[in-house]
């Protein structure tokens, strides 16, 4: 029989039979007999044998293509009868011819160690060489990129700084508005770290609902804006005391004010603000702050505790598009105040050295961010006493309404009922000029974003990181040094305020 091979019985020289297969006397015969028998062949063991090796070794390319696999798949079922099942009792195949062995080579190499089974990754095709366009393209990408990483830096340790050509460029061909106002004579409390607090004779018909036709009869100058043209506000003396400051050219700034006004009134819809919060002192509408903020009872600045609404501030502060609005807005304060600007930044960088804090917008100096969610945002006449008494707060209007019917901001101590469209910003000492708005029609809709930074943060910087008792009764001279300089605080920060010839660079 073809593939058969017998073990032959041999015998020592003491007459002991030896054989390879020797189990002892009564195994043996059983062994002769069954590799004997008729019916059985070694060949289909080693087919299996060698199959299952090939499998293990694993060593086919590795391809994707289905034909590759199903060809794959026939060569396994032509080499690997199907498993015996248990409980069908299925016999071996009938058995194969194989092909003679080859002939062993003189020098037989020692056999390699099979492999373990891996899945081996695909081989990578060709590696296509990128083109100049390409190359270029990447270079441009990188250059940008490090340009974003530069201005990021520049920005978190200077601040926005216009050029002399960009201040030129935007506050030359701007159209200024002169009033009658005494800057000096605005209350301001001592030391003109906050306004003065209003009392019964100002807040007298604060919340009296006025039209812009009860204004100009009252004696109120109508500036008609299209919120896009730049008109610095002065004071008397030539001092520019707020701007209209309109918004970025940018077609994106205008998206970017599209989608704030749809976050900022879909977040106020979806929160159901209770009562006590959509009744308060400036209006009949839902509002927040978020930031920092220090009063007088605090030991120390520290971020407002929001509560239930935490999660719904840190979205909005969040929001890329809120983010732009309050970055230019910042750029705008730099560029109109430069000197006031820098005594922010300096305020900043005191408070840096004492404590660790955030801002609500890396791109911006001010320490707080106030959300007014509508639906209808407009204000009683009031000021934001709390604020830095010669600081400037940032007003932003966001809408869908129209503006020469209402929206409008009420500037009571300058006389002045302005047009304010969606999208632009206003910039105003808040803390010493009464303002409010006037409604919008109804099924019009209006939500207002400012920012600003309480003026107690200043006076904690100054005081050197600890409240006036403290300074008192630890260094009781600089105490002394401090409270005699309160006096002249707020000339000293009304002289922060630019005029336009100072501004303007001489050709």
């Amino acid at each position: 029989m073809p593939g058969l091979w017998l073990p032959v019985v041999r015998k020592t020289r003491s007459g002991n039979e030896y054989s390879p297969f020797t189990l002892g006397c009564a195994t043996f015969p059983k062994i002769i007999h069954v590799l004997q028998e008729p019916a059985f062949d070694i060949g289909p063991l080693i087919a299996r044998a060698v199959a299952a090796e090939s499998e293990e070794q694993d060593d086919h390319e590795g391809d994707d293509d289905e034909a590759g696999q199903a060809s794959l798949a026939d060569a396994r079922d032509e080499l690997l009868p199907p498993p015996l099942g248990l409980d069908q009792g299925q016999p071996f195949p009938p058995p194969k011819q194989l092909d003679p062995p080859p002939p062993i080579a003189a020098s037989p190499q020692p056999a390699a160690s099979p492999k373990p089974a891996t899945n081996p990754k695909p081989r990578p095709g060709p590696q296509r060489s990128s083109t100049k366009a390409e190359k270029a393209q990447k270079a441009r990408a990188a250059s940008h990129n490090r340009g974003r990483a530069k201005h990021a830096r520049d920005l978190a340790a200077h601040g926005h700084l216009p050029s002399p050509a960009t201040v030129s460029t935007i506050v030359r061909p701007a159209a200024p508005l002169k009033t009658d106002l005494n800057a000096s004579a605005l209350p301001t409390a001592f030391g003109a770290y906050s306004g003065k607090l209003e009392d019964k004779i100002e807040k007298k018909g604060s919340k009296v609902q006025r039209s812009v036709a009860d204004l100009v009869g009252l004696g109120f100058q109508l500036v008609k804006w299209d919120g896009i043209t730049l008109r610095p506000l002065l004071d008397k003396n030539g001092r520019i005391i707020a701007v209209l400051a309109g918004r970025s050219n940018d077609a994106k700034y205008l998206e970017s004010a599209n989608s704030a006004f749809r976050t900022i009134r879909d977040a106020g819809a979806a929160a159901n603000f209770p009562a006590s919060m959509r009744h308060h002192r400036h209006g009949l509408f839902a509002a927040m702050n978020v930031g920092l903020f220090y009063g007088k009872v605090q030991k120390f600045p520290c971020w407002l505790n929001n509560k239930g609404y935490a999660a719904l501030a840190d979205g909005l502060l969040g929001d890329c598009h809120i983010q732009r609005l309050a970055c230019f807005a910042d750029a705008a304060f730099a560029l109109w105040a430069p000197r006031l600007y820098r005594y922010y930044r300096d305020n900043d960088a005191g408070l840096q050295r004492r404590m660790s804090f955030r801002r609500p917008f890396v791109g911006s100096i001010f320490a707080c961010a106030a959300f007014n969610f509508g639906p209808n945002v407009w204000t009683f006449r009031h000021r934001d006493v709390l604020n830095l008494a010669f600081g400037w707060c940032t007003v932003n209007a966001l809408g869908e309404f129209d503006a020469t019917t209402g929206g409008h901001l009420v500037l009571e101590d300058l006389k002045l009922v302005v047009e304010f469209p969606h999208s632009a910003l206003i910039l105003l000492p808040s803390a010493t000029v009464a303002h409010s708005n006037v409604p919008v029609q109804p099924g019009e809709e209006r939500v207002s974003f400012t920012q600003f930074t309480p003026g107690g943060i200043f006076r904690f910087v100054d005081n050197g990181g600890q409240t006036v008792d403290e300074l008192a009764e630890r260094n009781p001279s600089e105490y002394d040094r401090i409270m005699a300089r309160k006096a002249a605080r707020w000339e000293e920060g009304l002289s922060l305020l630019s005029t336009l010839d100072e501004l303007l660079p001489e050709e």
